[in-house]
């Protein structure tokens, strides 16, 4: 089978292809900074935004850059992913064993606030 012909897996992907410039300008043209920043709560939106620096801390921030695409894909009418099969780059949280192991403390035990004793 011709390579043209396989199924790509981008194909049901609304989003590949558009670079996260194009999408943010295609926002803030139709919607507007203040539009934006009411709909995402990022500080990049409300104090002084430009695409630059909000580009910026969209690359640097996954959540952040998820909620815009996520904005994006209703804006433009295409189906929106689930967020539990939708991949995310936080880490795992630490069980509570571990937790403990490297604390020393229980779940039971209060926290302590003094460190002199």
């Amino acid at each position: 089978m011709p390579d043209s012909q396989k199924n790509n897996p981008q194909d049901n992907n609304p989003l590949h292809g558009v670079k996260l410039a194009d999408l943010l300008e295609q926002l803030v043209n139709e919607l507007g900074w203040q539009a934006l920043a009411e709909q995402i709560d990022i500080n990049c939106f409300k104090s002084n935004p430009s695409i630059k620096s909000s580009l910026k801390f969209l690359r640097r921030t996954p959540w952040a850059r998820d909620k815009v695409e996520r904005l994006y894909l209703q804006h433009i009418g295409a189906a929106v992913p689930n967020r539990k099969t939708a991949s995310t780059s936080k880490r795992p949280r630490q069980p509570a064993v571990l937790q403990q192991q490297i604390w020393g403390k229980t779940s039971s035990e209060p926290a302590n606030k003094d460190h002199d004793s």
